[in-house]
Order: structure tokens, then C-alpha cells, then sequence
């Protein structure tokens, strides 16, 4: 299968994605893969006395919930892309003023002042114009030895649906979504150390193409830049029910529809910066001290 890096979006329909107005409510995916990739961090040992959730109106905050619990000590704060989605995990996420939590653990809102210990992107990096960039913000935000938890969708996911849009002879019906061991790269490329990958398939069923299609708008938009360009023809709406109602049907399955989802999940540490040795280097002060002491 060939890969895309960075992903084909047109950076125009992400910004437009992105400044959407978000609710209260996730979608049950974005919730679900939350709460899996909240249970693996019971492998990690170290327990960060400050974190990171990277767009918690999009990626769910039933998952940030999840992370305070387990760590209950730890500062949590919350970066969000515009005022809107801020206020509204401001408001989903701020304890009521005779909560103790209000005033003893305080969200943070807005990139941290100081690095944090944990990065935790949930359901975000897929529908990102630019993920290296994002990458490396998440690098710069972590202290060293620090550690980023995501997850993202990957190539697998709506294949069911490409194909019913390759029979009719129509655009792609997404962007591409990266594969994981480009993910792998990338972390690398972006500073992360011992990156480790994981990926399952996750198949959800509906009762009809109208139901799917409402999951679908909740969970993302097609950002491609070759997406068809102008408004459908009359009646397209009601060809493409029916395409998929039939192409999607499970068998004995009662009328019901399939489609598939590739979760990828991603871990990666911040080590220690390495000082680069030429015939002439320059080495910042800081950079010096920073080595000796990982001597």
C-alpha cells in the first residue's frame, strides 16, 4: 500500500475542521479508544506529576476523567485550537465551585509555561495538515525523559466505503491516513526515542446508512485535496444511501451495515539531547550542562 507523509489535506478544510464547534459529548469511538489507550498506561511505572491533553473537545473527556483518576496528584492542562472548544473544555472539565478538586488541582488551559511530563493526543493526529509540526510541539512540551500517549486512525479505516466509491466511479471519500510505522518515523525524526507502535481493527455495525452517516460527521470531514470541489447533483444523497446500504450489508446480518476502523496507538520517550560534533562546533551553555549531567 503506498503512504502518504505528511497525509494529502488541504490545510484550508483542516482549519475549518478544527475551529468547528465541539460539544460535551465525543463520539463513542473517540470514547472507546480513550479508555483502551488509558489502560495501557498501567505498564508505565512512572507517574507524571504533570500532564498534557492535546484537544479534549475532540478526542473525548471521558478519557481525560480516566487519566486524572489514575493520576490523581498530577497537574493536568488542556490546549485547545480555538476560544470556543477552550471554553467548552473549560467548562466539562472545571469541578463545581464547592468541589475541593476546583481549587486543589486547578486545569491549566493554553501550551504550559513549564515542560510537562505526559503528552496524551487522543483521536487527533489523523485530521492535523501539518502532523510533523504537531509532533514536535508535543516534544517541545515534554520535560526529558518525559513520554506522549496517541492514538490516530490508520489505513485500514473506511475501507468498505472506498470501495463503494471506486465502483460509482466517484472521488475518495477521505484523506489518506498515515501508516504506522510512518508514525514511527516521524516521532524520530521529531526528537522521541524507543517509539513503540500498536494497531487493532475495530468494527462497528449500524442499523442504517443514514445512522452511519451521522457517526461519520461526528467523527471527522474529508479534508483531501482532491475532494470533489462543488455541491452534489440533486438526488446524490439518496444514490449514495442505497450504494451503501448494499455494499455495506453484513451477511445474516439483518439488514445491518459494516465498517471497519484502524487504531493506531503511539508511545514514545524524550531523551536527552545529543550534542552534535563537527571540526568547529558551538555548544550552547545550556545544551553543556544538560549533557554533563546525563553523565
Amino acid at each position: 500500500m503506498t503512504t502518504h507523509i505528511p497525509p494529502s489535506i488541504d490545510p484550508v478544510a483542516a482549519a475549518r475542521w478544527a475551529s468547528a464547534p465541539a460539544s460535551t459529548s465525543a463520539p463513542w469511538l473517540h470514547d472507546e479508544v480513550a479508555r483502551r489507550m488509558e489502560d495501557r498506561l498501567q505498564w508505565i511505572v512512572r507517574k507524571p506529576a504533570s500532564w498534557l491533553d492535546w484537544e479534549p473537545s475532540k478526542g473525548g473527556f471521558d478519557g481525560h476523567e480516566s487519566v486524572r483518576k489514575r493520576y490523581p496528584a498530577a497537574k493536568a492542562v488542556v490546549v485547545e485550537p480555538t476560544v470556543q472548544r477552550t471554553n467548552v473544555s473549560k467548562k466539562a472539565l472545571t469541578p463545581a465551585w464547592w468541589h475541593p478538586g476546583r481549587w486543589l488541582r486547578p486545569i491549566g488551559i493554553g501550551l504550559p509555561t513549564m515542560p510537562v511530563e505526559m503528552v496524551w493526543a487522543n483521536m487527533a493526529l489523523h485530521m492535523a495538515a501539518d502532523p510533523q509540526a504537531v509532533i514536535r510541539q508535543w516534544n517541545e512540551a515534554l520535560v526529558v525523559d518525559g513520554y506522549l500517549m496517541f492514538s490516530c486512525l490508520g489505513p485500514d479505516t473506511l475501507q468498505e466505503i472506498r470501495r463503494v466509491y471506486a465502483q460509482a466511479g466517484w472521488p475518495a471519500p477521505h484523506h489518506h491516513f498515515t501508516d504506522m510505522h510512518d508514525w514511527g518515523d516521524m516521532l524520530v525524526q521529531a526528537g522521541f526515542a524507543e517509539p513503540v507502535m500498536d494497531m487493532e481493527r475495530i468494527t462497528l455495525s449500524y442499523s442504517s446508512a443514514d445512522a452511519l452517516l451521522q457517526e461519520l460527521r461526528g467523527l471527522g470531514r474529508n479534508l483531501s485535496v482532491d475532494r470533489f470541489a462543488g455541491l452534489r447533483a440533486r438526488g446524490w444523497k439518496q444514490q449514495l444511501t442505497k450504494r451503501l446500504s448494499e455494499g455495506l450489508a453484513i451477511e445474516q446480518g439483518g439488514g445491518r451495515l459494516s465498517l471497519t476502523f484502524e487504531v493506531i496507538y503511539g508511545h514514545a520517550f524524550k531523551p536527552r539531547p545529543r550534542l552534535l560534533v563537527k571540526p568547529q562546533t558551538v555548544v550552547p551553555l545550556g545544551a553543556m550542562k544538560s549533557a554533563l549531567k546525563s553523565r
